[in-house]
């Protein structure tokens, strides 16, 4: 089974989210399946600084504005990795889909339309004498893989889009349409017309012959209006081949036992390793040593993530003997509001404003609890981490977290399933509520040690997804 899989980032080249975890993760989970899965990026200067043994494989004009490409064969972290080469569209240091000023790069269109065009070039073995069976593409970005492909007609390779977000289109102007080298008739209602706009998000949607998303639940609330982002009704006449797969957590970057970043390493029955790393962690970050739980945030600061939700709760935190550490960067206003909480409760309240890796594995590991109260999440990867590093979740019962947190109702606890705190309403009034409830369960030290071993027992490593993406590929490929 040949698959490409085509993104924009990966772990740890080049990070701007989760995104980049699942691609360095997955991948290698499929290749250890036996699968033949190659990587197809754009050549951004941090993939091609930690791409190995690169050599050209193909040369084109593509009819995106004449721009001319190379394609370069390498590796990456001992993964098949194609890499487009066109240096006026993607040799930018920094963020892949932002400037300097935060703003989007105004030909962010011809970009990524680019990455879908050399995608679909594969179908016929052109490209280093290798043609996929399947065309894996992920998010907006490649969004257009399966629309190229689809204009080819014919024997062509079978195409999957994995939505890792669906809040996040990739919108453009309408006049931009002429610019991507697509028929006249896939700018309309039936396509990647959505009102009068180019969208990505929906080309893949329209055109992929699969659609997977990053957890069952997911799967089932994008075909609501309350978190369809528009495309819920699309999402319902395609239901039939939509599968939700869960993420899953590279225990080669996150192992609490093995971690090169974090103070002590420690097992599910190590409280003294733990403790080392929390005191650390107050230590790092100018927090008072105390008896009270440290509450950790690792995230974008949005109000998607609930950051807004955290900020009225904080008082109570404080009032029960909580302390709270944050990492993340996003909406100026909650920066703000989030730096003065810093400033004003000194000792008991750390903000970093950006993101640093090694800091963020301190934080899971040095938390007694770890906060995702989000609106919606597709799937979440910190609570896996957390999960896996004892931190228990506190997290909105909504998409992947509902699917990977088990709450700590007396239900729960009787049966040794409790791992975490879900709460169900995106409210003030109910992460408060949450947060009462860790508050409580803190005052029990031998309950508490039983939740954090029960959570450190969880299985969420990627063998069982990966297989299932492969079924998918057989189910679309069944002669591969």
């Amino acid at each position: 089974m040949r698959a490409l899989y085509v993104s924009t980032e990966v772990f740890p080249a080049l990070k701007t989210g989760g995104l980049a975890d699942v691609n360095a993760a997955l991948p290698a989970a499929l290749r250890a399946l036996g699968a033949d899965v190659r990587l197809l990026l754009p050549a951004f200067p941090a993939i091609t600084r930690a791409a190995t043994d690169l050599q050209a494989v193909a040369q084109f004009t593509a009819p995106l504005a004449a721009t001319k490409l190379r394609v370069l064969r390498g590796t990456l972290d001992g993964v098949p990795a194609y890499l487009i080469e066109a240096e006026k569209l993607f040799a930018r240091d920094g963020n892949p889909y932002v400037d300097a000023a935060g703003q989007d790069w105004p030909d962010n269109h011809l970009r990524f339309a680019l990455l879908g065009w050399v995608a679909a070039r594969f179908a016929d073995g052109s490209i280093d004498g290798w043609r996929p069976d399947i065309v894996h593409a992920h998010d907006w970005h490649a969004g257009l893989a399966p629309a190229y492909l689809a204009a080819r007609g014919g024997d062509r390779p079978g195409s999957i889009f994995t939505v890792h977000n669906l809040g996040f289109h990739g919108e453009f102007p309408g006049e931009t349409f002429g610019a991507l080298a697509l028929p006249e008739n896939f700018f309309s209602i039936y396509g990647l017309e959505f009102y009068g706009k180019v969208n990505f998000m929906k080309a893949g949607l329209h055109y992929a012959d699969r659609i997977t998303t990053v957890s069952p639940s997911y799967a089932r609330e994008i075909q609501q209006a309350e978190f369809g982002f528009g495309m819920d009704g699309l999402l319902r006449s395609r239901s039939g081949v939509l599968t939700g797969i869960l993420n899953g957590v590279d225990p080669a970057h996150w192992n609490p036992q093995t971690d090169p970043h974090i103070t002590a390493h420690y097992g599910t029955a190590d409280a003294a390793g733990k403790r080392a790393c929390k005191t650390a962690l107050r230590s790092e970050l100018g927090l008072t040593q105390g008896d009270g739980p440290v509450f950790g945030i690792v995230s974008r600061l949005t109000a998607q993530k609930g950051i807004d939700l955290v900020l009225e709760a904080l008082p109570a935190m404080l009032a029960g003997g909580g302390q709270l550490v944050v990492l993340g960067s996003g909406e100026a206003a909650l920066e703000k509001q989030l730096r003065a909480m810093a400033t004003a409760h000194r000792g008991a309240v750390s903000v970093c404003i950006g993101y640093d890796e090694a800091l963020a594995h301190r934080i899971i590991a040095g938390s007694d609890v770890v906060l995702v109260p989000s609106r919606f999440e597709p799937c979440g990867l910190t609570q896996l981490y957390a999960l896996a590093y004892g931190s228990l979740p506190l997290v909105r019962r909504v998409g992947g977290l509902a699917d990977t947190v088990c709450d700590v109702s007396p239900a729960h606890v009787a049966a040794g399933s409790a791992t975490g705190f879900v709460f169900a309403e995106a409210t003030a009034a109910g992460l408060r509520d949450a947060l009462q409830r860790v508050l409580v369960a803190w005052r029990e030290p031998k309950s508490w040690a039983r939740l954090r071993a029960n959570a450190m027992r969880q299985d969420f490593g990627w063998a069982a997804s990966a297989r299932r993406y492969l079924e998918l590929y057989r189910e679309l490929r069944p002669q591969a």
